[in-house]
This record gives C-alpha cells, structure tokens and sequence, in this order.
C-alpha cells in the first residue's frame, strides 16, 4: 500500500509541472523526452484507473459452452475455487532506495550548474548588447571589447602578414 500511495503523489506532483514552459522545449532531444515521459506517466494513469478495481467473477459456463473439452474447463473451475493465493506486495529495498536519492542529488547538482551556466550566459548576452558593433564603435573599443582579436591583428601587423586571412597561399 505504501507504493501506491507514493505514486498518487507522484501524480499529484505531476499535475504542478507546467509542461508548457520553455525549459520543457528549447532543445529537441529533451523536447521528445519530455514528451515521451508525459505519454508514458498518461498510460500509467491509464492502467491505474483500469486496475483500481479488483477484477470480476470468470464466468465458467459460458466458456463451458464454447469449448470442446469442458472437463479442461472444470478442472480450472475446480483450480480457481479451491486456489487462494496470497496478495503480492512490494518492498522498495533500501539499496534502491540510495540509488535513487543519489540520482536525485546528482540531478539538483547538475540544476545548479545549469542554474549558472544560464546566468553566465545572460551576462554575456547583457554585455554583447551594450558592446554591439556599429559604425560609431572606433577600433580602440573594438579592442577593448575583444582583445583576443586584437592581439591576433597586433600579431600579423608585427609579422607583416597583411593578407593572410584573406588570400590563398
């Protein structure tokens, strides 16, 4: 019982996520994941509300009726009253249980990186707007605002490689 109550409230959880959201579509191997997921956990609910109620009585004379050998018929009549077997239950064991949690903490961390890298990006993004380059911009702020690309033209003005970049050799 203990299981499927952690699965109504998994349900319960999925019903807050807002499956809409950008994160959800921004990239198009998680975009099918995410939507793969979503039919997996639909035909999950599905099965649950079509097993939720215990299964009706077999109904052995009709089958009677409609097969040749009603002695095989009687004999399973015979197995399925005499046969009580007991409730199957789950256990979640706690070797399981570690391994989920640390996959858990693996993906918060993971979050947290991305948390950053999203941040990082932003404020790249922040500062490549108020640099863009327009014909106003001298070339001393093209240095400044890349100094990698001006020392690369420092380089070749040194070796005297005027056209480099732009003839074949």
């Amino acid at each position: 019982m203990a299981f499927s109550g952690a699965i109504r409230r998994t349900a319960q959880r999925l019903n807050k996520v807002e499956w809409s959201s950008p994160v959800f579509k921004g990239d198009n191997e998680l975009s099918s994941m995410v939507s793969g997921f979503r039919a997996w956990t639909a035909q999950a609910d599905a099965m649950a509300e079509k097993y939720s109620a215990a299964p009706g009585p077999i109904d052995f004379a009709s089958a009677k009726k409609s097969v040749r050998d009603v002695a095989l018929v009687e004999s399973l009549e015979k197995m399925y009253s005499s046969s009580s077997p007991p409730a199957l239950t789950y256990e979640w064991s706690k070797e399981d249980q570690d391994a989920k949690s640390q996959l858990i903490e693996d993906a918060k961390a993971g979050l947290a990186f991305t948390q950053e890298m999203i941040e990082d990006t932003e404020r790249e993004i922040a500062y490549l707007r108020t640099h863009r380059t327009t014909r106003e911009v001298s070339t001393s702020d093209m240095k400044e605002v890349y100094p990698d690309i001006a020392e690369e033209v420092e380089k070749e003005i040194e070796n005297r490689e005027w056209f480099k970049d732009t003839l074949n050799k």
